[in-house]
């Protein structure tokens, strides 16, 4: 008889924030994880998680050392741009596979991520929802079947306390116009500021609202004469990334080294 697969050990960094505690909700209801360690720098946030019975600290690389399997654990970063480097080397030198949802990151942190999917399977994404990867494939495949007669402006709205805008998930969106148009989208992008002049034909346009405590909207318009088209998601809890975080996990256990993103854990091709 087949044996049962062993269940995954998970080290959560960013284990304090908003998103930390939807990935705990989850790793409870969740048979086929467990929570292994929790990384926090945030001295308050970290005090907040003193009764986990699992190892707690700041430093990536020593709670690693700490745990026993770790090398077939997977890492969950949902931290601020900063401290993905030295997450994403910890990860790399102790970890199975890395998951990134941080955003707003730096060239720096980019670089870091690149160098640690040279040794172990890392997925990177602004928006782990299951829903925004498919808006993303719908975009994709809209910009590559309608042409530069059809403008592309892409909307974010979220909470007051999101630090970067546009989101990561529409900047996501972006580069999947971008593809579909055969283009890149640092030559396509165009911000939408006050006094701007006049949209230029092809551009991707981005606009970002942040107020209340909204969980994230995302619309990609496609307007062209006389008509349009809009693909719209709506994320009404952090709960959807958290499930889609793990889902993550799950389909990065065993995989050969390499960037990754959503799109591979839904098999697009």
């Amino acid at each position: 008889m087949p044996t049962e697969p062993k269940i995954m050990p998970v080290i959560l960094a960013g284990a304090g924030g908003r998103m930390g505690g939807a990935l705990l909700r989850a790793l409870a209801a969740n048979p086929a994880l467990r929570l292994a360690a929790a990384i926090e720098k945030d001295k308050t946030r970290r005090a907040s998680l003193k009764d986990l019975p699992v190892p707690i600290g700041a430093e990536a690389a020593a709670i690693l050392a700490k745990v026993a399997d770790s090398q077939d654990a997977a890492l969950i970063d949902f931290t601020s741009a900063g401290s993905v480097q030295t997450i994403a080397a910890a990860a790399a030198d102790h970890c199975g596979a890395y998951i990134v949802g941080t955003t707003g990151l730096a060239p720096e942190d980019e670089a870091a991520i690149k160098d640690a999917a040279r040794k172990i399977p890392v997925l990177r994404s602004g928006n782990m929802s299951l829903g925004a990867a498919l808006l993303q494939e719908l975009t994709r495949r809209a910009a590559e079947a309608l042409d530069a007669d059809w403008d592309i402006e892409i909307l974010d709205m979220h909470h007051a306390a999101k630090k970067d805008a546009p989101s990561g998930t529409a900047l996501l969106l972006g580069e999947a116009a971008a593809k579909g148009r055969g283009s890149s989208l640092s030559s396509l992008r165009e911000d939408r500021k006050a006094g701007v002049s006049e949209r230029q034909k092809g551009a991707i346009g981005f606009a970002s609202l942040r107020s209340g405590t909204m969980a994230g909207e995302h619309s990609v318009i496609f307007a062209g004469p006389g008509e349009h088209i809009r693909l719209h998601h709506s994320a009404e809890t952090r709960d959807i990334f958290a499930r889609g975080a793990l889902r993550a996990c799950l389909w990065a256990r065993g995989r050969e080294p390499g960037l990754y993103t959503m799109a591979d854990v839904l098999d697009f091709s």
